[in-house]
């Protein structure tokens, strides 16, 4: 037997083994198999598909081939968890996070996450025991969200599918009805007892009531009778607590169908809106760019601008849009220095800044603090001071306003109601009836033609108002409903836009919101030939999937506040990122701007188009080509009979 042994050892030496003991031998000879027979790990990848990094030779491509055959068979991963927690947005306030966790090829893996922001505005001129109030108000709704997310949604969606959007939200639109009837039920209980009628009645004050609406009402004789009858403000819509918990699980289940299927989230949303017809470019949405917050309740007078935003033109990049906000930025900065460091604001020595005389214009009060909109806050006593600032900023580096960028302002009207009045206090003081804001208005557009975007210049409930400034302005500026739109759920279940005439909408991702809502409602106003812009909240968090829902959505703008703050920085990086992508792709179709055309309007003025960019003046109405042409001759100071102060 020793014999044999030694006998075999020497055959075996002879194919270069002779020197390996035998114990060694079968280590070896299993070791040249075993890469093989094994299995690849399925915990390195997303969607159970083999690791490319733990293959390698001829054994690896065998490998390879064999896990891909098998994995035809294999089940399609499955939701089998989710979970929720309570993190911090962008101001330090309480909002939700939502975890979802996949079954890939029997194993429990993280896909993604996704933050959602828990409140849409951020009121200016809150009273104390009412900031108190929203705070417990919204830690309550973040609890009771991470309740929902931990408990009934993690049962109800286990073992559904990721990419399954429509299913997915249509158990948590099922889930959150159940949940309104249940408190309509519970409230009705509480007002069948008259002690409880009777507290209602007299702690309900209405929500879109002023600070300024009790101190009127003891002004005496002028102050006790409104000049004119106006609308009453709609009831605010009410959020149900733990909302949070159905647009955050919709949004994360969302993420996880994109990253399953290994594409990017934009084109996966862009698919279950088109379907099979996705289509094969794409436009990236305009940024309005917030650059000035004009503080409403500071020393300054002005109250009517809550944002002066900058939008970049068409015919640049994305990326060379940004760096032309950032210069406009940083001039701005240099122009609002404390009055000893200040220089003129008269613009630099050139054939631009010759045209201007606004030396005689006082400069903007600038507090040298940044917003929780990501931009510098400032303090003006009259309309005309941010925009000769914004102008006097853009001549100083060379660039021209309505050629080489554009302006936006976001009015926020709805704050500056006086309902006793039942007029718009647009300065310390100065009233306006809504018919007086319309001719503002229209003023104001013809006088500065480079803005061409008012974002709520007047309340909702003011429709007449709405119908003659469209008449007046639509073919010149877009005239936005922000506040003054209906939240996305009720224009899904209307199937009408419950807004007033204008040119489009400002859409948040808040609250109950789905994906799939969102889906139909830009579908909607898209047939009805309205413009999409989604919005970011003013409570932000550092997610940057509301990038990835314009793009894919074919939003028109995306407004997503200024150039500072992490938050919503992290979302221009995002937007730069895909634009890269496209044009890598070759798949990026370049956007253009056209206004809204309103039957009401002449024939001069009812055209479907009127491209901005390239500027050309004769393809321009006259209307807008003329004053286009005189913008840097406007008098430092205006008539006195003008109607903007």
């Amino acid at each position: 037997m020793v014999m044999s042994r030694a006998a075999g050892s020497k055959r075996l030496g002879a194919i270069g083994t002779a020197a390996v003991p035998e114990k060694q031998m079968a280590s070896v000879e299993v070791s040249r198999i075993r890469p093989i027979l094994s299995v690849p790990s399925w915990q390195n990848s997303v969607d159970g598909s083999p690791n490319e990094t733990s293959i390698s030779g001829d054994a690896g491509i065998a490998n390879t081939t064999i896990a891909n055959y098998f994995s035809k068979f294999s089940n399609a991963p499955v939701i089998c968890k989710l979970v929720g927690r309570k993190v911090l947005d962008g101001v330090g306030q309480p909002t939700l996070e939502v975890e979802i966790y996949c079954t890939v090829k029997n194993y429990e893996k993280r896909i993604c996450s996704t933050v959602i922001p828990s409140y849409s505005q951020i009121c200016e001129n809150a009273l104390p025991e009412t900031t108190e109030a929203d705070e417990k108000e919204r830690n309550d709704s973040v609890n009771t969200a991470v309740e929902w997310v931990n408990e009934s949604l993690n049962t109800m969606l286990r073992d559904l599918k990721p990419t399954d959007q429509c299913q997915v939200d249509k158990i948590l639109g099922d889930y959150f009805t159940k949940k309104v009837e249940e408190k309509k039920e519970i409230q009705k209980q509480v007002e069948e007892e008259p002690e409880a009628t009777s507290a209602l009645i007299s702690c309900a004050p209405s929500a879109t009531s002023l600070p300024g609406k009790k101190k009127a009402a003891k002004q005496g004789k002028k102050g006790a009778v409104a000049k004119k009858t106006i609308p009453p403000a709609e009831p605010v819509e009410p959020v149900l607590c733990g909302s949070l918990a159905i647009g955050g699980s919709s949004l994360a289940v969302s993420k996880a169908g994109a990253t399953i299927t290994r594409i990017p989230l934009y084109l996966h949303i862009a698919l279950l809106k088109h379907g099979e017809d996705s289509p094969k470019e794409f436009t990236l949405p305009l940024p309005m760019v917030t650059v000035l917050n004009c503080e409403k309740h500071s020393p300054a007078k002005l109250k009517l601008m809550k944002e002066v935003m900058l939008i970049p033109p068409v015919q640049l990049s994305l990326k060379q849009g940004i760096e032309r906000v950032l210069d406009i930025q940083k001039e701005m900065m240099r122009l609002l220095e404390p009055p000893g460091r200040a220089p003129s604001l008269q613009p630099a020595d050139s054939k631009k800044g010759k045209e201007h005389n606004t030396g005689k214009k006082a400069l903007p009060r600038a507090f040298k603090r940044i917003s929780h909109l990501g931009c510098l806050i400032t303090g003006c006593d009259n309309l005309e001071q941010p925009l000769l600032l914004m102008q006097t900023a853009c001549n100083n580096i060379g660039l021209e306003l309505g050629t080489d960028t554009y302006l936006a302002i976001n009015c926020a009207a709805h704050e500056l109601m006086d309902y006793v009045k039942g007029e718009y206090e647009i300065l310390t003081g100065m009233f306006k009836s809504p018919d007086e804001m319309v001719d503002m208005y229209v003023e104001l557009i013809n006088k500065f033609p480079f803005i061409i975007a008012l974002i709520d210049p007047l309340r909702k409930e003011d429709r007449q108002q709405w119908d003659n400034m469209c008449c007046a302005l639509g073919s010149k500026c877009y005239l936005i409903a922000e506040d003054a739109a209906t939240y996305i759920p009720k224009l899904k279940i209307d199937q009408n836009m419950n807004v007033p005439m204008c040119s489009g909408v400002v859409l948040k991702y808040i609250n109950q919101t789905t994906v799939s809502d969102l889906i139909e409602v830009t579908g909607l106003l898209d047939s009805q030939r309205h413009i999409t812009i989604l919005g970011s909240p003013d409570g932000e968090s550092s997610d940057d999937s509301l990038v990835d829902l314009a793009v894919g959505l074919g939003a028109r703008f995306i407004k997503l506040g200024g150039l500072s703050r992490g938050e919503r920085v992290t979302k221009y990086n995002r937007l730069l990122a895909i634009e890269e992508e496209l044009a890598k792709n070759r798949t990026l179709r370049e956007a253009n701007l056209e206004f809204i055309a309103f039957p009401e309007e002449s024939e001069t003025e009812n055209q479907l188009s009127d491209v901005l960019a390239p500027p050309k003046p004769d393809a321009l109405p006259p209307e807008v080509s003329e004053p286009a042409l005189q913008v840097h001759s406007l008098p430092a100071q205006l008539p006195e009979n003008s109607t903007l102060t």
